[in-house]
């Protein structure tokens, strides 16, 4: 099938020819074809998006943005017309047709040059106006439709992805009508998570493009952001509420002052929930961090309640033959110590008179213990040591050579030349920034 000829290393081939124009027309005339054919075809120009892209990028300079064209950019409107025909097709509910079309059309959109723009602004126009007919047509419905619902969460994914590639004033323009949609797909599809969801990843992606611009539209989504942080059953529709908060911390910073109290009574209540998912925990324990550095010292009001709470989750412990327990394990002590990062930075604060490091350094020792139990477990993932060495980094700036004593244990030194013999380029970087931080001090 034409789809295999697509396939990864068949596409990297095809993208440096000058085939591509024929293969293109096959593709366009396979998305005619039956809806296995068609599928195919989608996901065949996915591979095929994807891969020209990674090739242009490849011919960038290292101080480019990224590509200015690639060799699909001459028929880049056409792929697109054509596969959004496609997801309107009277049997495109077949073969998962419409979702490998969408699919297609995110990864094109995704992974798009420079040149493309134009279009990549034309398809948000046109994905805003049929996300609006759907949810005319779904309020005048007499029934609940599931083939509704799987639309609106393609539609949602699909303006995600157009959105996130747009120019901030472009984003800023259209805002107004796309939260108006994300909103009512909020308030009319209670029953249903999985809209829910990606309603709130797609806010998510706005607050992203569209920064404090987006405050306007505060007022409107904090009763939705509320509820869903208060979802304890749907757990991905609280975890994405969870995501919404950290948004909001890096856009506003300290401007989330007045709401931090309230956010914190979610995010707390969350995770004293005994029937919560697990899966969400490491993302709100994350969040602590990212309020902390937003609202900075203000917050060593909430520091007695959370250093309680990333204690008790330091001490749970799993099957390490259990690979998904495992994993989750790295993820929840990933989250701990980011926890634990944000606290501290937020603390120290812009404003010397305002510092309020004093007051966790009577947890000091509790915190190095757990980077050093991070250091002995040969089973962590790699991020887990990344995390661990730019936590140790964090606590030298900030509290420099008046705990060079404490910093002084073979368990830091280890976890850094750990850090420092890494494959990933991240872990390596962090952890040699960690270790001049601490030969500064005379610590290593």
């Amino acid at each position: 099938s034409i789809y295999h000829i697509f396939k990864k290393k068949s596409t990297e081939a095809v993208v440096s020819t000058q085939s591509t124009g024929e293969l293109v027309e096959a593709l366009i005339r396979s998305l005619n074809n039956d809806p296995r054919v068609a599928t195919n075809a989608c996901w065949a120009f996915t591979s095929l998006a994807e891969s020209a892209y990674e090739h242009a990028k490849s011919l960038c300079g290292d101080n480019e943005e990224g590509p200015q064209t690639y060799i699909l950019s001459g028929c880049f409107k056409t792929i697109i017309d054509q596969l959004l025909a496609t997801t309107v097709r009277p049997d495109a509910t077949q073969n998962n047709l419409r979702s490998a079309a969408y699919e297609a059309i995110m990864e094109l959109l995704k992974s798009s040059p420079r040149d493309c723009y134009v279009t990549v602004q034309e398809t948000t126009v046109t994905i805003i106006a049929t996300l609006q007919d759907l949810l005319h047509r779904q309020s005048n419905a007499s029934q609940k439709d599931n083939n509704y619902t799987d639309l609106q969460t393609l539609l949602c994914a699909t303006l995600s992805c157009v959105i996130r590639k747009m120019q901030q004033g472009d984003a800023i323009q259209i805002a107004d009508t796309v939260m108006s949609a994300f909103l009512i797909m909020m308030s009319s599809n209670e029953q249903s998570s999985d809209v829910q969801e990606d309603a709130l990843m797609a806010v998510g992606t706005v607050i992203e493009v569209t920064g404090k611009h987006f405050g306007k539209y505060m007022d409107s989504l904090w009763p939705y952001l509320v509820a869903s942080l208060q979802n304890h059953v749907e757990y991905s529709v609280c975890a994405a509420a969870v995501g919404i908060v950290s948004d909001l911390c890096r856009t506003f910073g300290a401007e989330i002052a007045n709401l931090s109290d309230k956010l914190m009574e979610l995010l707390i209540a969350a995770l004293s929930d005994g029937a919560m998912h697990q899966s969400v925990k490491p993302a709100i324990l994350s969040t602590f961090g990212d309020i902390a550095m937003a609202i900075g010292p203000l917050f060593a009001k909430y520091l007695q309640v959370v250093i309680h709470i990333l204690q008790q989750a330091s001490v749970a412990t799993v099957d390490k033959n259990d690979f998904d327990m495992w994993e989750y394990f790295n993820e929840l002590r990933e989250g701990i110590l980011e926890a634990y990062s944000g606290i501290v930075q937020g603390l120290q604060g812009e404003e010397p008179s305002a510092n309020q490091l004093e007051t966790l350094k009577p947890y000091l020792q509790i915190i190095l213990t757990l980077i050093i139990s991070v250091a002995e477990d040969r089973d962590k993932s790699d991020n887990l040591t990344s995390v661990a060495c730019g936590l140790l980094g964090d606590i030298v700036v900030c509290y420099g050579g008046s705990i060079k004593s404490a910093l002084q244990q073979d368990g830091l030194a280890s976890l850094l030349a750990q850090g420092r013999k890494s494959r990933i380029a991240k872990t390596k970087s962090v952890a040699q920034w960690a270790s001049k931080e601490m030969k500064k001090i005379g610590a290593l």
